[in-house]
């Protein structure tokens, strides 16, 4: 888990309820994150979005996106500089698995 956050899922430290809402996903967080990388892994140089991860693992939102954000925090994934539409026509960033080489070039 992310030093950053004393050990818990990333959340808003100026929230009281975020940080019991991250105290209470600590059973979940690990298996939900392992699951996120490995559907961002097997997209290969595609990636995926938050909202892509929700959809393909059944996640609740805040569940995916925060999962995504520790995998970055983590250096395990990183955002390939594209964007994709969302089933709300919003454009998110798309996110790969940090050993792409695909990803590796676009970094140097």
């Amino acid at each position: 888990m992310n030093e950053l956050y004393g050990g818990l899922p990333p959340y808003e430290r100026t929230s009281g309820t975020s940080r019991e809402a991250a105290i209470s996903m600590l059973p979940y967080a690990g298996h939900q994150r392992e699951r996120v990388y490995r559907y961002v892994c097997s997209q290969g140089d595609t990636g995926a979005t938050s909202d892509e991860c929700e959809i393909a693992l059944d996640l609740p939102h805040q569940s995916a996106s925060a999962r995504v954000r520790e995998l970055v925090l983590e250096g395990l994934v990183v955002e390939s500089g594209e964007k994709r539409r969302t089933r709300t026509l919003r454009r998110a960033r798309v996110v790969v698995a940090a050993h792409l080489p695909l990803v590796q070039a676009k970094l140097l």
